[in-house]
């Protein structure tokens, strides 16, 4: 899936930290690998893929910052830059085929967040990453 991303979008730079096999590997050593890149600022978004996507995207919320959004649909794509300014797209490359999946980064990538009440929400977001604690 990875590579018939990548050939699709000719246009774009891809930074690929890996994996560079089909061998089994620890989808959060990679994830965090690309969102440590979101973090310092040398990259703005990524897209990140494992079996079925929910891990990848499970692993990269956990770190600061990265608003990850598992999508298998283009809708969801595209609603997910627009009111979550989601950025990282985790895909599932068992449950997706190549041709949807590049279909749904197209989306996502050319979509934009949406800003006004969403932000009110990205804000209380970042509160609660911040706080690690339940308010109630």
């Amino acid at each position: 899936m990875k590579e018939a991303i990548v050939r699709h979008f000719t246009a774009i730079q891809f930074d690929d930290v890996g994996t560079h096999s089909e061998d089994s590997c620890d989808y959060p050593d990679y994830v965090a690998k690309v969102c440590e890149k979101i973090q310092s600022g040398e990259i703005q978004f990524a897209v990140v893929i494992c079996g079925t996507g929910i891990g990848a995207s499970i692993a990269a919320n956990k770190m600061q910052g990265i608003r990850a959004a598992l999508c298998c649909n283009e809708y969801m794509a595209e609603m997910s830059r627009r009111h979550n300014d989601a950025n990282v797209l985790a895909l599932g490359g068992r449950v997706l085929g190549d041709e949807l999946a590049v279909r749904i980064v197209e989306r996502w990538l050319a979509s934009s967040f949406d800003g006004g009440r969403h932000q009110r929400r990205i804000d209380k977001i970042h509160d609660l990453e911040a706080s690690r604690t339940i308010n109630r």
